[in-house]
C-alpha cells in the first residue's frame, strides 16, 4: 500500500491555488517517478483483465485524460494502480491556453470546473513524453487523446485531428479523438451529424492508410460530452459505427450548472467535473449501449468517487472506466477501491 495516505497530503495541496497544486503534484510525480520516492503512492494491480477493440486492459480502471496533458508522468500515474492511462489532450502545436485563473474546486459538490483549453506543450514534445515511458512495456495500456489548436479555425479542424493521428499513432495502443471539450471555441460543433460525419470519415481513410504503413491497426475511440439528447446520442452511435470506429469514450465535462447552484465558484465558464456529472454520464452511457447494441467498447467517465460509483458505471452500460477529478478529492486509494468493486461485481452478476 502507499506510504503517505492521501488524507496528510490533501489539506496543504487544497491550500493552494487548484492551478498550482495542480502543477506541484504533476512536477514531484515527474521527478519522482521511477525511483524509490514512488513508494509513497504505488499500489498493487488489482487483477481483473478484459478484452476490448483487440487490447488486454489488465483491470477496468483508468486514468481520464486531461490530468497530465504532456504525457509526462505516465509511469507515476501507472504506478497507482491504473490498468490503464490516457494522456493529453495533445494539439499539433504548443498553446498557452485560456487565461488564468482558470481552474475552481467546488469541495461541497466534490467537484472542479475548469476552463484550462488544451493547454500543453505541442505535439512534439508530447511524443518524446510517451517515448521515455515504460508503462507500455508493464502490459499496461496507454491511450493517446488529440485535439485541435484554438488558432485553428472550426472548418480546418480535421487537419489538426488528421496531424495528431499521425503523430501518435506508433505510440498509442488506442486514439481517443476529442471533440467535446467545452474550452475550445466551437470545438463541440464538431459533434453535429455533417461535421462528425466528415472529420469520422477523414479519420477513418487516414488509419487505414497509417495501418498499412505502421503494419498494425491502432483502434480509434471518439470522446463526447454529457450535454446530448437522446436523438443527439443515437446519430454520434450511428456514425461511429459507419466509420468503423472502435469505441466511445463517454462522457467528457459538463456546461450545466444545476448541481452545483448556489456554490462559490459554481457560475465560472468552463467544464463542471466530479460528483455532478455522474447521473447525466450514466445517462449517457445508457443510451449509448441502446444504440450500439451489445460488444461496442464504451469507456465511463465522469463523477467516479467511490467504488458503487464505478460500478453504476457498468450498469449503466459502460465496460471499463476513467476517473480523474475523483483522485483528486479521494486519492490514489480510490483506484485500487474502485477496481475492487468492479472485479466483486461482475463476480456477483
Amino acid at each position: 500500500m502507499p506510504l503517505l495516505p492521501y488524507s496528510l497530503a490533501r489539506p496543504f495541496l487544497f491550500g493552494l491555488d487548484p492551478e498550482a497544486a495542480h502543477d506541484l503534484t504533476l512536477s514531484a510525480l515527474a521527478r519522482w517517478q521511477g525511483t524509490p520516492l514512488a513508494t509513497a503512492w504505488r499500489a498493487p494491480l488489482v487483477e481483473d483483465p478484459v478484452t476490448l477493440a483487440g487490447l488486454r486492459f489488465p483491470n477496468r480502471v483508468g486514468l481520464a485524460a486531461g490530468l497530465d496533458k504532456n504525457a509526462r508522468c505516465i509511469d507515476a500515474l501507472g504506478a497507482m494502480g491504473f490498468g490503464f492511462v490516457e494522456v493529453g489532450t495533445v494539439t499539433p502545436k504548443p498553446q498557452p491556453g485560456n487565461p488564468k485563473p482558470r481552474m475552481f474546486r467546488l469541495p461541497q459538490a466534490d467537484a472542479l470546473i475548469n476552463r484550462l483549453g488544451f493547454n500543453n506543450d505541442g505535439l512534439e514534445a508530447f511524443v518524446a513524453n510517451v517515448q521515455r515511458a515504460t508503462f507500455r512495456r508493464q502490459g499496461r495500456i496507454l491511450g493517446l487523446n488529440i485535439g485541435k489548436n484554438a488558432a485553428t479555425p472550426i472548418e480546418q479542424a480535421t487537419d489538426d485531428y488528421l496531424l495528431g493521428l499521425a503523430g501518435v499513432y506508433p505510440h498509442a495502443d488506442y486514439v481517443t479523438v476529442n471533440i467535446s471539450s467545452p474550452n475550445t471555441k466551437n470545438l463541440r460543433a464538431l459533434q453535429s451529424d455533417e461535421a462528425l460525419d466528415a472529420l469520422l470519415d477523414a479519420i477513418a481513410q487516414r488509419r487505414e492508410a497509417l495501418a498499412r504503413e505502421h503494419g498494425r491497426r491502432v483502434p480509434v475511440f471518439v470522446k463526447i460530452a454529457p450535454d446530448l439528447d437522446e436523438a443527439q446520442v443515437a446519430l454520434i452511435a450511428a456514425t461511429l459505427r459507419r466509420h468503423g470506429m472502435d469505441g466511445v469514450v463517454a462522457t467528457n465535462t459538463t456546461v450545466a450548472r444545476d448541481a452545483v447552484q448556489g456554490l462559490p465558484h459554481a457560475q465560472e465558464a468552463g467544464g463542471l467535473s466530479g460528483a455532478p456529472v455522474l447521473q447525466a454520464s450514466n445517462r449517457v452511457i445508457a443510451q449509448l449501449r441502446a444504440a450500439l447494441g451489445s460488444g461496442f467498447p464504451i469507456i465511463g467517465v465522469g463523477g467516479i468517487l467511490s467504488g458503487a460509483d464505478a460500478v453504476s458505471k457498468l450498469r449503466a452500460g459502460a465496460d471499463v472506466v476513467q476517473i480523474y477529478t475523483g483522485l483528486i478529492y479521494k486519492g490514489p486509494a480510490l483506484v485500487t477501491e474502485a477496481a475492487r468493486a468492479l472485479r466483486a461485481a461482475r463476480a456477483m452478476a
